[in-house]
């Protein structure tokens, strides 16, 4: 019932790209252990992988949690701050228990729209206005962006700078690296 299904992976399929990775010597970290290897040279595990989880639907906690919990692995969840409000995503108490976990909680907005058409004020309240709602509601750093649908243009990029954040991932495909613009990480859409 999924306005986008292709978004989705089924629990099985998931529980085996983690059994996957896993039995390749993958480790799951946040961006911010990914970030702090990159700017302070804190050790990291080998093969490290960032999981990230967009929007908050309520599989992210049901199914996905358990699974990294298993595994003794985090997961970073890119949280519309909308999510919250509906009966269909997660609400605040799911959050807090994925962030009891280990994973991390990074901005994507309050109503998810296309960051390169709307005007600056909207701009700034989507960026900046996610971050703040969030670390009140949760008390967490919120230090990561995600740009809704992978789109933004240097307005855009600008505004999340400005907002605090220490970077912000896209829907890219590729391989961050520390010599790459930590404003514009790729990541890999995984499909079902």
């Amino acid at each position: 019932g999924a306005a986008f299904p292709e978004l989705f992976v089924r629990p099985t399929d998931f529980e085996a790209q983690m059994s996957w990775l896993a039995a390749h010597g993958f480790h799951a970290v946040t961006l911010h252990h990914v970030y702090e290897y990159w700017l302070r040279g804190t050790p990291l595990p080998a093969r490290p992988v960032v999981l990230t989880f967009d929007d908050g639907t309520i599989g992210q906690d049901t199914h996905a949690l358990p699974v990294l919990h298993r595994l003794h692995w985090p997961g970073v969840l890119n949280l519309k701050v909308n999510a919250l409000r509906s009966k269909y995503t997660l609400p605040a108490w799911r959050v807090r228990q994925m962030l009891a976990a280990g994973w991390e909680l990074d901005a994507h907005t309050i109503t998810h729209p296309d960051l390169t058409h709307v005007d600056d004020a909207r701009l700034w309240q989507e960026v900046h206005g996610s971050r703040v709602e969030l670390q009140h509601l949760f008390h967490v750093p919120v230090e990561f962006f995600c740009y809704p649908s992978g789109r933004y243009d240097a307005a855009t990029e600008r505004a999340v700078r400005a907002a605090g954040f220490r970077g912000a991932t896209t829907t890219t495909a590729g391989v961050a690296s520390p010599h790459g613009d930590p404003f514009a990480l790729p990541r890999f859409r995984v499909l079902p």
